[in-house]
Formats: C-alpha cells, sequence, structure tokens
C-alpha cells in the first residue's frame, strides 16, 4: 500500500495547484459601520467557453481510514473554490498526472482554510473528518464538459486523521 505524506496547507505549497483562501495576514477593510471587517481575498474565479458562476453547498460525509485514492477528477472549463462553513480540519488530494504516484500531494487545511483549484487541477473529491461537514462552492456552470475523471489501477491511500 502506498500512503501519500500530509502537509500542512499553505498559499506557497498550494501555488502550483490554485490559491488558498484564507484571511490571516490580510488587511481588513472596516465596513458596515465598524460592525463587520472585510477581506477580499486572492481568489480568482475563472469560468471559460460561455459558462457561468454558480454558488453552492456540499454537505460530505467522512471515508474509510486509511482512505483510498482511488479517482482524480477535473474541471477544464474552470475553476472550482471549497470554503469550509464549520471550523474542523480537512483534506485536499492534488496531483500533477494521475498517472503518476510521484506527482500527489495532500494537505491538511484548517477550518478557516478554503482552496480554489485553477482549471484543469487533478484533484480528489471532498475529504472530511466529520458526517455532515458543509461547504460553500464557488464554480462554473453552464454548457460544454467541465468533468474529467481518472480511476487509478492501484489506490494511493492517505492515513487521516494523522
Amino acid at each position: 500500500m502506498t500512503l501519500l505524506t500530509v502537509e500542512t496547507l499553505t498559499q506557497a505549497s498550494f501555488a502550483p495547484f490554485g490559491q488558498v483562501v484564507d484571511h490571516a495576514g490580510l488587511q481588513g477593510l472596516s465596513i458596515n459601520q465598524g460592525f463587520a471587517t472585510r477581506y477580499n481575498l486572492q481568489a480568482q474565479v475563472e469560468t471559460r467557453e460561455g459558462g457561468h458562476t454558480q454558488t453552492s453547498i456540499f454537505v460530505a460525509d467522512p471515508r474509510p481510514v486509511p482512505i483510498a485514492i482511488a479517482l482524480m477528477e477535473r474541471h477544464p472549463l474552470g475553476s472550482q473554490l471549497f470554503y469550509p462553513l464549520q471550523n474542523r480540519n480537512w483534506l485536499v488530494v492534488v496531483c500533477a498526472d494521475p498517472l503518476k504516484p510521484e506527482t500527489y500531494r495532500a494537505f491538511e487545511a484548517s477550518g478557516t482554510q478554503g482552496v480554489n483549484y485553477a482549471p484543469g487541477v487533478w484533484h480528489h473529491p471532498l475529504l472530511v473528518r466529520e458526517k455532515g461537514d458543509r461547504f460553500f462552492i464557488v464554480d462554473r456552470a453552464g454548457q460544454g464538459n467541465n468533468l474529467d475523471e481518472t480511476w487509478l489501477e492501484a489506490p494511493l491511500h492517505v492515513q487521516w486523521p494523522l
């Protein structure tokens, strides 16, 4: 069994795959008569070939541990942003080439970090710790094939939570 090493999610480590959505370290702007602070995040939501931006909520359940990484997907016509709606860590698995195990990376994101996968980035579907974990999603809707899936001949595995 091949085990992936889980890394801490940072802007620098995730940069080849998209952006980390996190307001830590950003300068906020006081709004609403001083009762709220606005943080302009760095995620670049993209749509291609006539699509449009959509928002949704995903509700996810945990997978058996160790987690079998047997399927990877990508969205060639737009980015896909995931942001947790509870303060619980979650797992992000990406790769440059789903047929090359050496290109896989696994990141543990905090419950205050989201990710925005760039168009065409291979990633595993949502991986959570608790039943019913909810995520706010921003991605592309519209005509065209915006989902490619690849099944692995031999799954990789992640021992998570650590």
